[in-house]
């Protein structure tokens, strides 16, 4: 790399791998895009924090191997988010050191995640977790013994620290969320096409979500995002493409990524009408 290229760093999510990206990368490379993978899958029984500084380190030797010292954007999957903004928002709020153009997130959990509070649900949690056994957490888990998860409940110290440091106004935030807009039962067959999200009523399932996070969770004051799929056929014919497991893969989502990493000032809220509908409805 000559130092001209804006390298996108890439941050995958909790109990995931860098081999999630294997398709963006692809259409990265195609479009002469540098790519930093930021892997933290064997990163055991870290913090929050932990990781955000783990990230830092890693861009810093990202940028020392290539010599590229300019503005960089980043592309992070669920609670890779979490990790990113951490590190810009609270370890990075002072100095602004690390120089950011663009955030983009797939899915993120960035109020906190509702399935991490429902993980400690008395009356939910046994068949949440029996539910979600071997598809989304390990079989046998336990939420008390997992750190991340506990960081990411809403009322986290974590979750309080980003909320009192806020966004970055020298940052462009854009957030990519997915619906299930036809209320198709494989959307995500483990909770029926629905996703569970804590309201003034209590636990409710909506189908303003990916499956696993709620669009309630996502909402940030002063980002932009985009709700897809972009035409409602698109979710007839792959519904579990949408879902958060697969976004990093979604080749709608993949689209939205690259169009926002050439032109930020592509214009967001685009999306079926139906998906924006429930969006604007929270």
């Amino acid at each position: 790399m000559t130092g001209t290229g804006r390298p996108v760093v890439l941050v995958h999510g909790w109990k995931s791998h860098p081999g999630i990206w294997d398709r963006l990368v692809e259409a990265l490379d195609k479009d002469a895009i540098p790519s930093w993978t930021f892997d933290h899958s064997r990163v055991r029984g870290a913090a929050v924090e932990s990781l955000a500084a783990l990230l830092q380190e890693f861009i810093r030797d990202q940028r020392a191997d290539t010599g590229y010292c300019g503005p960089i954007d980043m592309v992070c999957h669920s609670m890779g988010t979490g990790i990113a903004r951490y590190l810009i928002e609270v370890l990075d709020k002072n100095d602004r050191c690390e120089k950011v153009r663009l955030l983009v997130g797939l899915g993120p959990p960035n109020n906190g995640s509702c399935l991490a509070e429902l993980f400690f649900d008395p009356v939910h949690s046994p068949r949440i977790l029996k539910t979600l056994g071997g598809i989304f957490v390990p079989r046998r888990f336990n939420p008390a013994d997992d750190i991340i998860v506990q960081q990411f409940r809403p009322g986290s110290e974590a979750m309080a620290a980003l909320r009192s440091a806020g966004i970055r106004e020298d940052i462009r935030y854009r957030f990519i969320l997915t619906g299930n807009c036809d209320a198709d039962p494989e959307f995500f067959p483990p909770f029926h096409g629905k996703t569970w999200v804590m309201t003034a009523n209590g636990w409710e399932t909506t189908y303003a979500g990916d499956g696993i996070v709620p669009h309630a969770d996502s909402w940030l004051q002063g980002a932009e995002y985009d709700i897809l799929p972009l035409d409602p056929s698109s979710l007839a014919r792959s519904p579990d493409l949408y879902c958060h497991l697969h976004l990093p893969r979604n080749p709608d989502v993949i689209g939205k990524i690259l169009d926002s990493l050439s032109d930020p000032d592509t214009c967001a809220g685009t999306g079926c009408p139906e998906c924006l509908a429930m969006y604007r409805h929270l």
